[in-house]
């Protein structure tokens, strides 16, 4: 399982957290990367992990709320290398509001825009080149607030859950050639979690009773980009420490 020999894979987000651990796995396991994040600093340092695993790398700064972006993005990665066999919309933002009252219009754009707008117009920029190529595989990243709504989490939970139904449309119209799923994470040790993550009974309310470490991603991504689950579409995986 997870075997990707000399596939091409394109991860947004790819330069921290739960994004870079999937690229270095990925570049593990034997497919080329592109990088894409808001800073091109980052993104270089994290190619030179990849070619430093014998693969090749393609650091791109891209913003992926910002539609031009994902078409400059998408344009550079087949300009370099001719295909993309993994899509991995990763990127992502929660910035809370002080209330419901005092959401603004700009950080409602802006978290739709991130969680929504940008993984739906790389999605159908890549898919159809799929659809019109060999096929491929497109992951989408939900979150399990698309789950369990919250009253501070209306904007980002609404996104997240616009992704989970986008991943089943998509599937619909990219079938048989390109699989669509999304992996749904639960709460993840990364360097976004300063918020909550000495929240003990937030821990210990979670089935596993911890939080989840960013290399505990991989199995299920590596899975989902993989042949390894050649009959799966469509299908949103919580992966979450028992978050219920």
């Amino acid at each position: 399982m997870g075997t990707l020999s000399n596939k091409i894979a394109l991860v947004t987000g790819g330069s921290r957290g739960l994004g870079r651990e999937m690229v270095l796995a990925f570049a593990k396991a034997g497919a080329d990367v592109v990088i894409a994040s808001r800073k091109i600093e980052a993104c270089e340092e994290v190619a030179r992990e990849v070619e430093m695993l014998g693969r090749r790398a393609l650091p791109i700064a891209a913003h992926v709320g910002k539609w031009d972006d994902n078409d400059r993005l998408a344009d550079a990665a087949y300009k370099q290398f001719g295909r993309v066999d993994i899509l991995v919309n990763n990127a992502g933002m929660s910035p809370l509001a002080p209330s419901l009252a005092e959401t603004s219009e700009a950080l409602f754009d802006k978290v739709v825009d991130v969680n929504f707008k940008g993984p739906f117009r790389l999605s159908v920029l890549v898919g159809e080149k799929m659809v019109a190529g060999d096929g491929g595989v497109i992951i989408n990243f939900s979150s399990t607030a698309s789950f369990k709504p919250e009253p501070h989490t209306i904007p980002y939970g609404g996104a997240k859950a616009a992704i989970n139904a986008m991943t089943v449309s998509l599937a619909k119209a990219f079938a048989p050639k390109v699989r669509v799923n999304c992996i749904a994470p639960g709460p993840f040790l990364t360097d976004v979690s300063t918020v909550w993550r000495e929240n003990k009974a937030y821990e210990q309310s979670l089935g596993l009773k911890r939080f989840g470490q960013p290399n505990e991603i991989v199995g299920t991504a590596l899975y989902l980009a993989s042949d390894a689950s050649s009959y799966v579409t469509g299908q949103v995986i919580r992966v979450d420490g028992g978050t219920w």
